[in-house]
């Protein structure tokens, strides 16, 4: 495929395979949507075409998206011989879809293991590729060999904080096409009409109590089911707490988990709810509003923070990564994690939280990437060159 800056619109590819990478993507969508002198081309697969997992490509179609693309290559375990074959479906779908669709950029976000088929793809066909929250550790789990491997393979990096830019260049990657754009999921902060406490409880059918916890849970490296006992009796010992559990995602020990907290819903009637899937808006609405969020994914690393909500952040998932004065760490363990919800329904800790502060951006994120693709030039973006000056 030849590359070069057409007068025409320049066909931009978006790739999202989960309900919330979608969430972060949104606001880029919608700014590449609304640019005269830029196409949006959607690529959907992964849990977003599985009914387990709430055939969440439903909410791209209800919000008006063009899907270029349907890729299928979920598979009905996740088992890493499974996973590793539909990595194998993922690559020969996605070449298919470049094929078809020949955009002149693609654009992928994080550390899902399905981006690395998309990066193959994108490769062979030679189209660059842009990357969103490049530079990041997560050691707990094998999305970090991933993120770092997607890092290599693109072309653009649009990174969430300077301290990841960094890191990015000591990997050997060139300042010039590195940018520091901030997190795409604070857009929601700015750009997102969130619902009132009514509607919600109309909407999800849970009433809420006085005080609340979100319980937002991942599988860790381990596998093991150790963490989730140890957080479910950890939740036992706050029966004044209405408790909302948002699914899983559909890494590898993903479906064991949500088997799991589905029961310890069931058999704690009203006080606890679990949802599959929630939706950006309903899930940031109730967000803003707990007294506390417990568990180990990125929202409570970035997105809650920047909302003034107490985090407990479980477990190695999100070791390496920035922290904001409202997240307090823990093992998975009961006490630990008893103390740390404690500590952080606590006023002073509460105060702190308040404060909002994030190392991570204003929610001006979308705007700037959609200007960058729109304006940077594409000859020559292809050549890579190890970068080993000063940085």
């Amino acid at each position: 495929m030849t590359m070069s800056d057409s007068p025409a619109r320049r066909r931009i590819a978006i790739v999202t395979a989960t309900r919330a990478e979608y969430g972060l993507l949104y606001w880029l969508m919608r700014e590449i949507e609304a640019d005269p002198l830029l196409e949006l081309q959607v690529l959907v697969t992964g849990a977003h075409l599985s009914p387990e997992f709430g055939h969440t490509v439903d909410l791209i179609v209800e919000a008006g998206f063009p899907i270029g693309e349907r890729v299928e290559m979920l598979l009905s375990s996740d088992s890493p011989v499974a996973m590793g074959k539909s990595l194998g479906l993922a690559t020969i779908g996605f070449s298919e879809a470049l094929q078809r669709l020949r955009p002149q950029v693609v654009v992928v976000l994080g550390d899902r293991y399905e981006l690395l088929a998309v990066a193959a793809a994108a490769m062979v066909h030679r189209i660059p590729l842009a990357h969103i929250h490049g530079g990041e550790s997560s050691e707990g789990v094998v999305d970090e060999l991933v993120r770092h491997a997607i890092s290599k393979m693109s072309h653009l990096h649009f990174v969430a904080a300077h301290a990841y830019g960094q890191r990015l260049i000591r990997m050997g990657e060139d300042p010039a096409r590195v940018f520091n754009v901030g997190a795409p999921g604070l857009d929601h902060l700015t750009r997102t009409p969130l619902l009132d406490r009514t509607t919600w409880q109309q909407q999800t059918g849970f009433v809420l109590h006085e005080k609340n916890i979100l319980v937002t849970l991942h599988p860790e490296a381990d596998g093991g089911m150790e963490g989730v006992e140890a957080l479910l009796a950890a939740l036992d010992r706050f029966p004044e707490c209405g408790v909302v559990v948002t699914g899983s995602n559909a890494d590898a020990g993903g479906r064991a988990i949500n088997q799991r907290l589905k029961g310890y819903a069931a058999c704690h009637g009203p006080r606890v709810a679990f949802f599959t899937n929630l939706g950006t808006v309903a899930y940031l609405s109730l967000l803003s509003w707990v007294d506390v969020m417990v568990g180990n994914s990125s929202s409570g690393i970035i997105e809650a923070p920047a909302m003034g909500t107490p985090v407990v952040n479980m477990g190695q998932r999100q070791k390496g990564r920035l922290r904001a004065p409202a997240v307090v760490d823990c093992l998975s363990e009961v006490e630990s994690l008893v103390g740390a919800i404690h500590l952080a329904l606590s006023a002073e800790f509460r105060q702190q939280a308040a404060r909002r502060e994030s190392p991570y951006g204003r929610g001006t994120s979308s705007q700037q990437m959609a200007t960058l693709l729109r304006e940077i030039p594409l000859a020559g973006l292809l050549n890579k060159s190890f970068y080993d000056g000063v940085i």
